[in-house]
């Protein structure tokens, strides 16, 4: 009869019964490997197998197994990694993630924004009204437009309507397209007749545009005033005239008017030593001359146009001013 020992296990029928100590190492590794897995369970004795005592001589006494003990393990356990050939951790439950997670909002039944908030009375209000300023801002654009275009069938049939939104308010200085741009200086200058205790004396001519370009010399931020009102007057003026000084409609004397009040307010910064009974505006033209470079010859010789004298009245005078031309 073969006894327990390696030769039994290589030369034996297969069913060697481990020694003591390989036999409890085993039993821990197995122990060790539910705790990994398992869910919770109580603890359970196992009493130890008769069929492991089969391939024993049975001359010598089979040895005692110890009872094998698992034991509970956490409800969610969490295993660390494990080597290459071991178990795959566990990730937690849907149930636990979705107890962390908070709650969606959810919209408030019934909850509108802007318009759709509006009772339909006050949608419907607001549906007109700004229909109304979209029509009125396109009219607008569409005036605008026709004002700078060069001349066609639609500024030819309707130009009277198209002026008449535009000026004075909305007046352009300037053309779509424009074949042949300003090129000449344009000056504006006034006389007087000033009537004193010495008798009646014509004053020299003053030129209101250097006054104006001698105040914008220098001045990081001339004013609007400076730069615009006597260009756009006289622009204003030419543009309801004719060569004959004779005015065209209502706009042409409201033209006269404000270049009379214009001429006398800038002669009331001067002191001419009595009363100011008539005035006369005149415009000097000159061709600005070909660069160096260009061989085109242009005359720059000034040319002038003189406006017929005008009364001063006192609608002429500026606000405040005590008696004509004072």
């Amino acid at each position: 009869m073969d006894s327990y020992d390696d030769a039994g296990g290589e030369h034996g029928n297969g069913n060697a019964v481990p020694r003591d100590g390989q036999r409890e190492g085993q039993q821990e590794r197995a122990a060790g490997r539910d705790e990994d897995v398992l869910p919770v369970l109580p603890s359970v004795s196992v009493p130890p197998s008769d069929s492991a005592l089969t391939s024993v001589s049975a001359g010598g006494p089979a040895p005692a197994l110890p009872s094998v003990t698992v034991s509970a393990v956490s409800p969610d356990p969490v295993p660390a990694s494990s080597p290459a050939g071991g178990f795959a951790p566990v990730p937690p439950s849907d149930s636990v993630a979705s107890r962390d997670r908070a709650p969606a909002p959810v919209p408030a039944a019934g909850s509108r924004a802007g318009m759709a908030a509006l009772s339909p009375p006050y949608q419907i209000a607001a549906a007109i009204a700004l229909s109304v300023i979209g029509l009125v801002a396109c009219g607008h654009l569409a005036m605008i437009f026709l004002y700078v275009s060069p001349s066609n069938t639609l500024t030819k049939q309707h130009g009277e309507a198209v002026n008449e939104w535009i000026d004075p308010e909305f007046e352009r200085n300037w053309k779509l397209f424009a074949p042949n741009p300003l090129q000449q200086n344009v000056a504006i200058h006034v006389r007087s007749v000033v009537v004193s205790a010495d008798g009646e004396r014509t004053t020299p001519w003053m030129s209101l545009s250097a006054e104006d370009s001698k105040a914008i010399r220098g001045n990081f931020l001339p004013s609007h005033v400076q730069q615009n009102e006597l260009r756009r007057g006289w622009d204003f003026y030419l543009s309801h005239h004719d060569r004959e000084n004779r005015a065209n409609g209502l706009r042409g004397e409201l033209s006269e008017r404000y270049m009379r009040r214009l001429a006398m307010l800038r002669l009331s910064e001067h002191d001419y030593g009595g009363t100011i009974e008539r005035i006369q505006l005149r415009s000097e033209v000159r061709t600005v001359a070909a660069p160096p470079w260009s061989n085109e010859q242009v005359s720059t010789e000034p040319s002038y146009w003189e406006l017929p004298w005008w009364t001063v009245t006192e609608a002429d005078l500026p606000e405040g001013a005590e008696g004509v031309g004072k």
